[in-house]
């Protein structure tokens, strides 16, 4: 009888630290999010830029200088986008485009990385401070880091294309 009351108790010791040990996928995910700053993104949670959502989601950062500021845009995966919304590539809709075309090596790039992004990737923004993929985490950094020269390419060919012209003014007479 005694073995048994002994045995309960551990039970009743060892059964909360087993409830705060990480599930496997958290251990992915914190795995992941570590192995992306270190290679210089900024990941936080934040509310997506998407109609009606409110939960706060992943979003993956890759600056541009400061002295050569991005365009602003919003692309959206079909599934969270309207049908009004113009298509840019297969699966993917403009809620904002750039105010100047982009020129055409940067639009294929784009087009290309959209092409390859998981199905959880729903939204690409670029504003004049960086580029930002929003997804929900589905792969490990070892399938994520596939994707890091396109966008890390696809990031130096918007910078210094900023949509406000004053911003551009600064960025060209800074070049000179």
């Amino acid at each position: 009888m005694e073995w048994l009351i002994i045995v309960f108790v551990l039970m009743l010791v060892v059964s909360p630290v087993m409830w705060i040990r990480p599930s496997p996928k958290q251990q992915r995910v914190a795995a992941l999010r570590r192995d992306a700053m270190k290679t210089g993104l900024s990941v936080k949670l934040e509310k997506p830029p998407l109609h009606g959502e409110q939960t706060a989601m992943p979003v993956y950062r890759w600056h541009y200088p400061q002295q050569r500021p991005g365009p602003d845009f919003v692309l959206v995966r079909d599934t969270h986008a309207a049908e009004t919304l113009k298509p840019l590539a297969h699966g993917w809709r403009w809620r904002q485009e750039p105010l100047r075309p982009l020129p055409l090596d940067v639009e294929e790039r784009l087009k290309r990385l959209l092409s390859r992004l998981p199905l959880d990737a729903l939204v690409i923004e670029s504003n004049r401070h960086a580029l930002s993929l929003w997804w929900w985490e589905s792969q490990d950094f070892a399938r994520f880091s596939t994707y890091l020269d396109d966008i890390e390419a696809l990031r130096d060919g918007l910078a210094g294309r900023p949509d406000d012209p004053g911003l551009g003014a600064d960025f060209q007479a800074g070049r000179k």
